[in-house]
């Protein structure tokens, strides 16, 4: 049997491109390229497609390609001067973060195509993208939230009905980008403002005293496999390695522990909560769910992230391995799960 052909996709036009960019890097790293033969796609942030020799490549210098929506032509076009070469592809890996990666967009456009792709499908991931979505599924699921609001794009915003602190998020955004915490009434509306440039919906959310932890999740339906569970320790300001200088070389306020310093109960009851959460929202694949662990053991759910970052610092590979699972493992985990339903 011949290599499987996989289309690994990267960039994007979110503020999260640079992100995708490394999380690509690392994919490149650990593909085992006896099993599969890579074909890279990065999307620049202008939206344009582009077929590279990998994820180091200028992009901009690398020819276009689109992926074809026709099912009578499952996989690559690589244009060239009104011409084009079709390239068939097995499988399409998106390592894409944020807006038109986990909202539901590439999704959409891999289900017209026919093509098998790993990670949650179209209404997971838009649900999940979507924080006041994913609290009012979770909730109704039996699933601890945070008390949140929604600002209307028009509101008249009255700062005294809160008690603070509260978190400010634009609601369809990734790794903290418009994220602040307002710790006063003054602070309210210029925090807004800060989460209006990344979208439109901005959530209001109570502020959890509790610790924050984290769970990878890889799987379908009831065959799950749960990460060790990590834990965010900060020293002030709120979790943002993704937007620091060199987060290579450790963040600036926060220690990520893995396995978290917590009790065998308090883990177990995190691991099963993030399958709950998994499976009220119906996802597939991979998810990281990130949770509040609060001081008498209540599990709250904080966010969900269908595409979670892949890079040498990122969490779910970290948590994947302390069970078991490198990289290497996890993709070929994850390329099963896409073309068979089934974990290896």
């Amino acid at each position: 049997m011949g290599r499987l052909k996989v289309g690994i996709i990267f960039g994007g036009s979110s503020e999260e491109h640079p992100i995708s960019v490394k999380s690509a890097l690392e994919v490149a790293k650990h593909l085992d390229v006896e099993k599969y033969e890579p074909f890279w796609v990065g999307i620049t942030k202008s939206g344009a497609w582009k077929l590279c020799d990998g994820p180091a490549a200028e992009l901009e210098s690398c020819p276009p390609v689109v992926l074809s929506p026709d099912r009578n032509v499952q996989g690559l076009l690589v244009l060239d001067q009104g011409r084009y070469e079709a390239i068939e592809l097995d499988v399409v890996l998106p390592v894409l973060h944020g807006k038109l990666g986990e909202d539901g967009a590439i999704q959409g456009l891999l289900e017209l195509s026919g093509i098998p792709y790993v990670g949650c499908d179209v209404q997971s991931s838009a649900l999940c993208m979507d924080k006041s979505l994913t609290y009012l599924v979770a909730g109704s699921a039996g699933i601890a939230t945070p008390n949140f609001w929604v600002v209307a794009e028009d509101e008249n915003l009255d700062p005294d009905r809160f008690a603070y602190p509260v978190y400010v998020k634009p609601a369809r955004s990734g790794s903290s980008f418009g994220v602040t915490k307002v710790s006063g009434r003054e602070e309210l509306r210029s925090a807004v403002e800060i989460a209006r440039q990344y979208d439109s919906k901005v959530l209001i959310e109570e502020g959890v005293v509790a610790g924050e932890v984290g769970c990878a999740i890889l799987g379908n339906g009831l065959e799950l496999i749960a990460g060790e569970p990590d834990q965010i320790t900060l020293s002030h300001g709120i979790f943002r390695i993704h937007q620091e200088e060199d987060p290579e070389s450790g963040s600036e306020n926060s220690t990520i522990t893995v396995p978290a310093e917590i009790s065998a109960e308090s883990r177990l009851l995190v691991q099963e909560t993030a399958k709950a959460v998994y499976g009220a929202l119906g996802c597939g694949g991979l998810a990281r769910v990130d949770l509040f662990l609060t001081d008498d053991g209540t599990v709250v759910l904080n966010e969900v992230n269908t595409l979670p970052g892949l890079t040498s610092y990122s969490r779910y590979p970290r948590m994947m391995a302390a069970a078991g699972l490198p990289l290497a493992e996890v993709i070929d985990q994850l390329v099963s799960l896409a073309v068979t339903g089934k974990v290896r």
